[in-house]
């Protein structure tokens, strides 16, 4: 099947926000099997509308549109849809009350703008939207199908998978054959050392994709037959033969997370974590409260940024401070340790490090983290250097953090 993406929205013209929107879809597509064919970006504007529906509509059998469908004077998507088709509009009153009871719900002050969200091309098909007021909808155009769906990234992800993708496959039957798709959720490797070290394997009928997530690089496999066990098969076997070559560098599957596998590891062990932040701000804590229950294996954390943080609470000393400075292997192992001694906890983690983008040296220059953990009876302590922007060596740091973790917990070895 042969598929096209606009969205639409004067901050995606302008610059002013990225379009993150034609990336998931596209994607999502690609997992279907589906090719897109072309994409485009137009602003608010009814005429650019009617042109990129012209352009794309004849080149596919399905496209999505999303923005615009919000309830001020520059949302006008739903009006350019219907002039394009020569359809009249109308309110459907199902809808509007469902906005109405969502305003009510929550207290929200109502104004007649609202009910723009309601207003429809005639034969349309009202497409829900689980997280947002505005819904979507779909027309049947020239034998194509057409899925309308609001902008924003959030409503996205949502609405194609559990509305528009759905949808497509009900209007192309034929396109519906079993898809099996596996994710394998990569960390410590560069998109093309994943490549080189997976040449050779058989990937032959199946969909190999490379998806980049900073810091994580995420290979997706895919297979479709009429037949379920078929395709899954195709999938594992590969999956298998990518985990020999590869397998101390993955850490989730699918849905999983990092955060999420090491959330099951010290609840299946029956252990708790403290920990100390510097560099990290928080991150690290921040991800381990994500995950229902981080109660029972999370004992505290503490963003001790400061010398006077590190020395009065985690019992790092002066001499060590002046002598080592606060961003160096033996602050870092005594953070470990002093969170872990003050909660009381099984294990201790422990970040310092330089985020930038000034605080750099010659021995020690921006993106120089050190990560410690602490069991009580060793500590173990890594140094890492980085080169992004500070919240990006934040958030790799993060990840390393979380991965020592986990890696503590399997047994794993850490790699240099």
């Amino acid at each position: 099947m042969k598929t096209g993406i606009i969205t639409i929205g004067n901050e995606l013209t302008s610059g002013g926000i990225q379009d993150t929107n034609t990336a998931f879809i596209a994607r999502e597509f690609h997992l279907q099997g589906w090719q897109v064919v072309a994409t485009m970006s137009v602003g608010d504007d009814e005429a650019m509308i009617k042109q990129a529906l012209d352009f794309v509509l004849p080149l596919t059998d399905a496209v999505v549109i999303t923005g615009g469908l919000g309830p001020t004077a520059d949302d006008i998507t739903t009006a350019a849809v219907a002039r394009a088709f020569n359809l009249p509009l109308y309110t459907d009153e199902v809808v509007l009350n469902h906005i109405k009871a969502i305003f009510s719900r929550y207290g929200l002050k109502w104004t007649e703008n609202n009910a723009k969200q309601a207003v429809f091309p005639q034969g349309a098909q009202i497409l829900d939207n689980p997280v947002g007021t505005a819904a979507g909808f779909s027309l049947r155009v020239h034998g194509k199908v057409l899925a309308v769906i609001p902008g924003v990234p959030v409503e996205v992800t949502r609405m194609l998978p559990e509305v528009v993708l759905p949808l497509l496959c009900r209007s192309f039957p034929e396109e519906s054959r079993y898809l099996a798709v596996r994710t394998l959720k990569l960390f410590g490797l560069g998109e093309a050392a994943v490549d080189q070290a997976i040449a050779g394997i058989d990937l032959s009928g199946l969909g190999v994709g490379f998806y980049p997530r900073f810091p994580e690089n995420h290979l997706v496999l895919s297979a479709r037959d009429a037949v379920e066990a078929a395709a899954w098969l195709r999938v594992k076997k590969a999956g298998e033969e990518i985990r020999k070559r590869l397998g101390s560098y993955i850490f989730a599957y699918d849905e999983e997370t990092l955060e999420g596998v090491v959330a099951g590891l010290l609840k299946e062990q029956g252990r708790t974590v403290s920990v100390a932040e510097s560099c990290t701000g928080g991150l690290i804590t921040d991800r381990l409260t994500d995950i229902p229950g981080s109660s029972m294996y999370l004992e505290r954390g503490l963003v001790t940024y400061s010398n006077r943080s590190k020395t009065e609470l985690l019992g790092v000393t002066e001499d060590i401070l002046q002598k080592h400075g606060a961003v160096s292997e033996e602050t870092a192992r005594l953070m470990a340790e002093g969170v872990r001694r003050l909660a009381g906890s099984d294990l201790g983690l422990a970040t310092t490090g330089i985020a930038g983008p000034d605080g750099g040296s010659e021995t020690k220059p921006v993106g120089t983290v050190f990560i410690a953990l602490a069991d009580g009876v060793e500590t173990n302590c890594r140094k890492f250097s980085y080169r992004w922007n500070r919240r990006r060596n934040k958030i790799i740091a993060s990840q390393a953090a979380l991965i020592m973790l986990k890696r503590y917990l399997t047994g794993e070895k850490n790699h240099e």
